[in-house]
């Protein structure tokens, strides 16, 4: 494994003067180290803090009365089940999830990944591949989530992600290992396929599509819909309110990020065929 001697980075600051802070402090985390240590505990370190972080304010709405009317179903979070997820993510983060972030960096590097270059690549390149990544991820998601819906699949495999029929947070990576390893290549598998036809690619990129998808992913498992969801400004937007049928009724909504898919399949039916009818509830409560 390669790594940057103190007089390698000493020539590349001085040709690399224009430097924005991030990129600075991120040629300083390979000085002396080595690179693919560096990459897989930055990987680990930002996973953690970020899908642990992002569920932090939603675990706080639970004890805040306002925001109560926010949340989709009305059921509390007991304190074992919050562990039981706990102890659950910790094992598969430890032994599922953290070999699979060491071995992609070899993997992206062998096709031609950068690592240590800088600056990086433009916004506008990285918001490109980040948009594809995600379009990508949803639909490998769609058709594999609906696959783990059959029979078998969803008694031996799937059974586990649904055994909170009222989701929050922490149950988006509460999941069985077949699951985690089937459902996680629709996440690295956009960036590996994206490397592999044009050799184009910064690791910076990448690490910054997990934490979209981080983001994304604990906000569907909520519980919570607020006025401002991503969801109300963007139509096709799946969101928490979207995803939450599916973990309620066990059926329809089987994308992840857009709700294109489940329209065109008519997965979605007896989802709208439930939103009429709980409109129609709320229009009589209005008049009464």
């Amino acid at each position: 494994m390669s790594n940057i001697t103190l007089a390698d980075a000493s020539a590349q600051y001085a040709a690399t003067a224009g430097l924005n802070f991030v990129e600075q402090w991120w040629q300083s985390l390979f000085i002396g180290r080595d690179e693919w240590v560096v990459i897989t505990v930055v990987s680990l370190v930002m996973h953690e803090v970020v899908y642990f972080g992002r569920f932090l304010p939603f675990w706080l709405c639970d004890y805040i009365p306002y925001l109560r009317q926010y949340k989709i179903q009305d059921k509390d979070n007991t304190p074992g089940q919050l562990w039981k997820c706990t102890k659950s993510l910790l094992f598969s983060h430890t032994f599922i999830q953290l070999p699979l972030i060491a071995l992609f960096h070899p993997t992206g590097k062998w096709f031609g990944m950068k690592i240590t270059e800088v600056p990086f690549p433009s916004w506008q390149a990285m918001a490109l591949q980040i948009f594809l990544f995600m379009v990508f991820e949803d639909t490998f998601h769609y058709w594999m989530h609906r696959a783990l819906h059959y029979g078998p699949f969803y008694r031996y495999i799937h059974k586990q992600h649904h055994e909170f029929s009222a989701p929050f947070g922490l149950t988006a990576e509460y999941a069985h290992p077949l699951e985690i390893l089937i459902l996680g290549m629709g996440t690295i598998g956009g960036p590996l396929l994206w490397v592999m036809a044009t050799g184009d690619m910064h690791i910076f990129t990448v690490l910054t599509w997990i934490v979209v998808r981080l983001l994304q992913t604990v906000d569907s498992h909520s519980g919570y819909d607020f006025p401002w969801s991503l969801r109300h400004w963007l139509p096709f937007w799946s969101g928490a309110e979207h995803h939450d049928y599916h973990h309620m009724a066990f059926v329809n909504n089987y994308s992840t990020a857009f709700r294109w898919w489940d329209y065109l399949c008519g997965t979605d039916s007896k989802y709208r065929a439930w939103k009429k009818e709980q409109e129609k509830i709320k229009a009589s409560k209005k008049v009464q």
